[in-house]
């Protein structure tokens, strides 16, 4: 599906005036990263799964970065034409969700943030620069998303994934424009979101991995303890990609959230 102004493709399930529940994606994913969480929670929730900009039938932006992806989030929403939306953000789509959080503290009934990080360090920092360095110059000499899809799938999950999920998860990488998955590796450096942790004040879930390098779990543990009304669930033996690795075990820790949610509200 394409939104109105044709900016954003979009994935959907469920009644289209039940809660909505939005899903973003990290920068190897696409929405179709989310079917299967489609399917779970589109019979309670009206469930969304975005395109980000610049992948799939999404366009892309003149320029990217957290706060540019933030505000397309908030277009997203208004061309969606829903209130009161659960966000789940994984990864960079975690990053958006927090960015988006300080420019609309009260327009979400709830967030899950999952496998991601308040702040991606110092911008001049060695660790930053080997990170970006690490990923971007496979393709500074000659590898293509497609080429690079399965061992940079490999690189991120933990013990014994989901087969079905690992396919999805290389589909999803390998059709990654180049362009965007450099621009994204970009916009990570300076986020940094720490300071305005203290300010969300709606109900919040931080579901990490076990064996996520990218997120590593006692970072997320340390994360959930400046929100002030946070919880925490660790995915045993789970890489970086939860959702594709581990799905009922994703399912099962987003919908006890989802019915706690529901309770308060």
């Amino acid at each position: 599906m394409i939104t109105k102004d044709g900016r954003f493709a979009y994935e959907a399930a469920g009644d289209p005036g039940g809660t909505p529940l939005i899903f973003l994606h990290g920068i190897g994913g696409a929405a179709r990263a989310w079917r299967q969480q489609l399917a779970t929670f589109g019979g309670r929730f009206h469930a969304i799964a975005w395109d980000m900009p610049g992948y799939g039938g999404s366009a892309p932006l003149a320029s990217v970065s957290i706060a540019a992806l933030a505000d397309a989030l908030q277009r997203f929403i208004e061309q969606l034409g829903v209130s009161r939306p659960i966000l789940v953000g994984h990864s960079i789509g975690g990053m958006i969700v927090q960015k988006w959080l300080v420019q609309s503290p009260n327009l979400a009934r709830a967030v899950v943030l999952a496998q991601t990080s308040p702040a991606f360090g110092k911008a001049d920092g060695d660790w930053q620069k080997s990170f970006i360095a690490a990923r971007l110059g496979p393709l500074d000499r000659g590898e293509t998303m497609k080429s690079l899809a399965p061992s940079l799938v490999k690189e991120l999950v933990g013990d014994d994934p989901d087969p079905r999920g690992m396919e999805v998860a290389r589909e999803c990488m390998a059709s990654v424009p180049e362009a965007s998955y450099r621009a994204m590796m970009l916009a990570l450096i300076g986020f940094d979101q720490r300071s305005t942790l203290k300010d969300i004040s709606i109900p919040t879930l931080l579901l990490s991995g076990s064996k996520d390098n990218n997120a590593p779990a006692p970072m997320m543990a340390k994360t959930a303890t400046y929100i002030p009304s946070a919880e925490y669930v660790e995915l045993g033996a789970v890489g970086h990609l939860a959702n594709l690795e581990r799905p009922d075990a994703f399912d099962e820790a987003l919908g006890r959230f989802l019915n706690s949610v529901a309770t308060k509200t």
